[in-house]
């Protein structure tokens, strides 16, 4: 590998981990990721640190957790003036090149009040090169404008993801050498084709983000009865918060013209299956982009990474979307591959905020004070250590226009968020307001089973009460935590 290598970094949004470790890996057939993996160190047990979209992409670039950086929704700013990893690399010699998008709400203390960009949250972090726009609910002009060259009747807005049939695993209106996941592929590989050694690039693939629906074959790829039956919890006695989300997020919400849509059993397996489709087209064309480094000799000079912003609970616990404590929201898959390093896995945990600062070290770049992550480096040379815990957060309020959940719980914005701990045995969700906490045991009936009320499990909730604030102590806001103004001028603390 060169002393300046090519970086590129891949998220796939809304991706479990377990498509490629675990329980739906069983039925999806994802043949260039999974040997991939083989090639790669492979964090098992990797964690975002937030949810959804646009705060989970903010702490993975900026390094940070949600409790720093307060971009906390999709539409929460990011103040303009937070370090970040496309900054960082561009302080290091790089372009970073952007294919897609960041959903970062931009700064509105830096902006004229009528600037465009203070009209949504899908907007650019600072210090990427936007190569191409991608923005699936404000601004996917260059796809929409390639589909009606090709003679497609394109709908507006988001009718475009309405299926072309009667069922909700009817195909897509447009061929799948014409989707979404092609388009930014196929602009991908045309503009890296010319790039000079020693490039960073962040490849985004929407998919299988809802809505879900498929090119063919993608939409029956996967025989619904084959699919994977949804984890259950061991009763019905409902969490507040559990029944609130069931309540304010149904099935029918990831699918567009359905709006009466049952969560059958085969309603269920069907959605699931169109998801497995989803994430086997993202695949193939992850598939060019590995095909295309080795065919143009680029394959050896280029460290690649692999990873997802966040989950999808896909009707476990009769759950959908991200915004829920389980693991299904948060774990996701993070592949390194470093040319001359020896593939292997991961078993300790580690976090998203822990990829910005990685692939900074890998550059030869130090990660700057305010990033709450570590580097994995030492993990990937020597194939041992990661974390004790995880730590994750959920803000589910809107403080404009409260959410169905809010009203549902009767919860003020302040109070509308919860905090998840891990640790290698146990779960904790704690909530900032009056709903009770929920634990529990990893070793026992998993996330199935709560054990916060069990008389006999009071000293193991309190004790990881005690590590979560811990934790939290541990962790605040870090800028200028080592710095200190004395005589003799600024002076810096070791790390």
């Amino acid at each position: 590998m060169s002393d300046r290598p090519n970086i590129l970094l891949i998220i796939i949004d809304q991706f479990r981990a377990d498509l490629l470790d675990g329980g739906l890996a069983r039925t999806a057939d994802l043949k260039n990721l999974a040997a991939l993996a083989d090639q790669s160190c492979m964090f098992r047990r990797h964690y975002s640190v937030t949810t959804p979209c646009g705060p989970s992409r903010v702490s993975l670039f900026t390094g940070q957790y949600a409790m720093n950086h307060r971009a906390i929704r999709n539409g929460t700013p990011l103040r303009h003036d937070t370090p970040n990893l496309a900054r960082e690399m561009r302080e290091a010699g790089y372009d970073p090149l952007l294919f897609g998008y960041t959903d970062v709400a931009q700064d509105p203390r830096v902006l004229p009040a009528d600037d465009p960009r203070l009209t949504g949250y899908e907007e650019l972090l600072p210090g990427f090169t936007e190569v191409v726009r991608q923005r699936q609910e404000t601004d996917d002009t260059a796809w929409r404008d390639l589909l009606r060259s090709k003679g497609y009747d394109v709908p507006d807005g988001m009718d475009l993801y309405i299926p072309d049939g009667d069922s909700i695993d009817s195909p897509a209106r447009y061929k799948a050498e014409d989707s979404d996941t092609a388009f930014i592929t196929d602009r991908f590989l045309d503009h890296m084709s010319s790039q000079a050694p020693g490039w960073f690039a962040t490849l985004n693939y929407i998919r299988p983000h809802p809505p879900l629906v498929a090119p063919a074959p993608y939409n029956r790829m996967y025989d619904p009865d084959d699919a994977p039956l949804p984890a259950r919890p061991e009763d019905n006695a409902l969490h507040p918060f559990v029944a609130a989300v069931q309540a304010a997020r149904p099935a029918s919400g990831l699918v567009k013209g359905f709006p009466d849509l049952k969560a059958t059993t085969e309603t269920v397996n069907r959605l699931r299956s169109i998801y497995l489709g989803l994430a086997a087209e993202v695949d193939h064309h992850v598939g060019r982009v590995v095909e295309w480094l080795k065919t143009s000799g680029r394959w050896e000079d280029t460290i690649l990474v692999v990873t997802a912003d966040h989950g999808e609970m896909l009707g476990d616990y009769g759950l959908w979307g991200k915004g829920t404590f389980h693991d299904a929201a948060f774990h996701v898959p993070l592949l390194i591959r470093v040319p001359g390093r020896r593939p292997g896995r991961i078993e300790a945990m580690t976090e998203s905020i822990d990829v910005a600062p990685t692939i900074l070290d890998l550059a030869g770049r130090q990660a700057p004070e305010s990033m709450n992550g570590i580097s994995l480096r030492t993990q990937i040379e020597t194939l041992l250590g990661g974390k004790s815990v995880t730590f994750s957060e959920h803000d589910f309020a809107d403080p404009v226009n409260p959410t169905t959940l809010q009203q549902i719980l009767g919860l003020s914005a302040p109070l509308s968020n919860f905090a998840v701990l891990r640790t290698d045995t146990h779960r904790l969700v704690h909530f900032a307001g009056p709903l009770p906490q929920i634990a529990f045991d990893m070793t026992g009936a998993g996330e199935s089973r709560d054990i916060s009320a069990m008389p006999d499990q009071g000293a193991i909730c309190l004790d990881l009460s005690r590590q979560m604030l811990c934790h939290r102590m541990a962790h605040p806001e870090s800028t200028f935590a080592r710095t200190m103004v004395i005589d003799g001028g600024v002076k810096k603390g070791p790390a």
